[in-house]
């Protein structure tokens, strides 16, 4: 992207990428792909704002970004091999390069916010939620999914426990692994030089007051934590709470804080 960006013939101009690594989909198989989030322009050596060549149409050409993903990919994927003292295997390569290697590209169809929000649904969370799981039974696990072949129609799949296993801890990231990465102008290195662009297009930035976790989970998944899960009416209140590993400070009826010994 940044290649393609440094061209004055297609931008000339830095860029900025939010990267997200999805590797699940509806059916728990494997299926690694990244969604970018790329801004339609970038800032010029001369630290000004440039729209893309076709303001705003496209970025790059989305042909030409393919052929040069595919012979990236490749050739990292070779160095990888030679890292790790594997042969590489011929017959594997030349059907690789015959594929097609797709480079999706399109205008968020209801505007930026609505991107960040699809994306956002995915960023903290795990291949499969709570509420799409449906019973378990016979050792076997039954769980909702939307069918995208057939026009997103809701099914319901079964799989033998170790099969479902399989499939969820196909995508347990490695430690330490950074799902999320932002590059150019919107890393943590090109913050000011945004902040300056932003001053000088009159963009005024708000700080946005960050909604706790009981907000979030009943405006997105209609769960209200503070309801008592028993009889459904009454409110969970919190009385007391203690550090990790060590026992509860009881107080007695005069008011005179006690502590309990453990054996």
């Amino acid at each position: 992207m940044f290649t393609f960006a440094e061209n004055p013939k297609n931008l000339g101009a830095d860029i900025g990428i939010i990267s997200v690594l999805h590797t699940w989909g509806q059916n728990l198989q494997l299926h690694p792909h990244i969604h970018m989030i790329v801004p339609g322009g970038g800032i010029t050596k001369e630290g000004n704002w440039k729209n893309s060549k076709t303001d705003g149409a496209y970025l790059f050409p989305v042909k030409a970004l393919s052929k040069v993903y595919k012979s990236k990919f490749m050739e990292y994927f070779k160095g990888f091999l030679l890292d790790q003292k594997l042969v590489e295997d011929v017959a594997m390569r030349k059907l690789l390069y015959k594929k097609d290697w797709v480079v999706y590209t399109k205008d968020p169809f209801l505007g930026p916010k609505q991107v960040i929000e699809y994306l956002g649904r995915y960023t903290h969370k795990i291949a499969i939620s709570n509420h799409r799981l449906i019973k378990l039974e016979n050792g076997k696990i039954s769980f909702k999914y939307k069918d995208y072949k057939h026009g997103g129609v809701n099914k319901i799949m079964e799989l033998e426990v170790t099969e479902f296993l399989r499939r969820f801890c196909m995508h347990i990231l490695p430690h330490q692994f950074v799902k999320i990465r932002h590059y150019g102008i919107l890393s943590n290195r090109g913050k000011q030089r945004l902040k300056e662009q932003q001053v000088h297009q009159g963009i005024n930035i708000k700080s946005i007051m960050k909604k706790d976790y009981k907000h979030v989970s009943k405006e997105k998944l209609n769960y209200d934590l503070e309801k008592c899960p028993c009889c459904k009416t009454g409110r969970m209140i919190t009385i007391q709470t203690f550090a990790a590993n060590a026992p509860p400070i009881l107080i007695d009826s005069n008011n005179k804080k006690l502590i309990r010994k453990i054996n």
